[in-house]
């Protein structure tokens, strides 16, 4: 087999760039300050313009210590770090789940709050319970389960509460496993309710969607009594209606309060 001559690989030059140094020009003051200058002025000035790599670590040195009066000997190039702040984690809740059941229903004119937060091992049907028990009781005015594991049967528990309580003020139910059924549970009570003037139901575990958004919101343009709803809208629509249903209910109390205090003030006129 014939191959014929191998070509030899000469590779192509590519041509070399050539760049002009570009010439600069600068005032006859400062050339001639720049020309008389010593090595010492010029690495103080070169340290000023934060040109560390025009200077050695020797020179740096110099200029560093001379200019904080430390000599060579006792400077040191180390950077101090910000110091760290540990963060704890909080406090394991010291509530009594079976004894706060108990006094909820024996209706303990003492107890007024009941917090179970980040009680994670207390059964669905406990956490139902509390809700039946509530529903008789007549002092709690404040109850908070956020972190519970709280599910849709649970909120549909409190739901029945809520339509039947004349007396809690405020409930919480924030980070649990409340899903849209459980929340609109929760708002078709809320159109009854009279009494509840704040609920958080912000950072559940699946979002509720615009169609329970648009609910909540229905339900406070309906209902005057809430003046703090806790939870983001991932709507603008919902959110905005909300925002304004709330400022609406607050406005009112205030207006409220103020004729109050203006007839308890004419009552005291001789």
């Amino acid at each position: 087999m014939y191959l014929g001559q191998r070509k030899v690989f000469i590779p192509k030059q590519k041509p070399v760039q050539s760049y002009t140094e570009e010439k600069v020009t600068l005032d006859p003051e400062l050339e001639e300050a720049l020309t008389s200058a010593t090595d010492t002025e010029l690495c103080d000035l070169a340290a000023i313009l934060g040109m560390h790599n025009l200077i050695s670590n020797a020179q740096f040195c110099d200029i560093m210590g001379s200019s904080n009066g430390v000599g060579n000997e006792s400077f040191t190039n180390v950077v101090k770090g910000e110091k760290i702040v540990p963060v704890f984690d909080e406090p394991p809740n010291p509530t009594n789940v079976a004894e706060t059941l108990e006094r909820i229903k024996e209706n303990d004119p003492h107890l007024t709050d009941v917090n179970l937060n980040n009680i994670k091992n207390i059964p669905i049907p406990t956490l139902k319970e509390f809700a039946k028990a509530l529903e008789t009781n007549t002092h709690v005015k404040h109850f908070s389960l956020a972190a519970t594991r709280s599910n849709d049967p649970v909120a549909v528990a409190f739901a029945d509460m809520l339509r039947v309580n004349n007396t809690l003020k405020s409930l919480n139910i924030e980070s649990n496993f409340v899903t849209g059924v459980g929340m609109l549970a929760l708002i078709d009570a809320l159109k009854e309710n009279e009494t509840l003037m704040e609920i958080k139901v912000d950072n559940q575990r699946q979002q509720f969607g615009t169609p329970v958004e648009m609910e909540i919101a229905r339900m406070l343009e309906e209902n005057a009594k809430i003046l703090k709803f806790g939870y983001h809208f991932t709507q603008q629509g919902p959110r905005t209606r909300a925002a304004a249903a709330i400022t609406k209910n607050n406005d009112l109390v205030w207006r409220i309060g103020v004729k109050l205090t203006s007839s308890a003030f004419s009552s005291l006129q001789p």
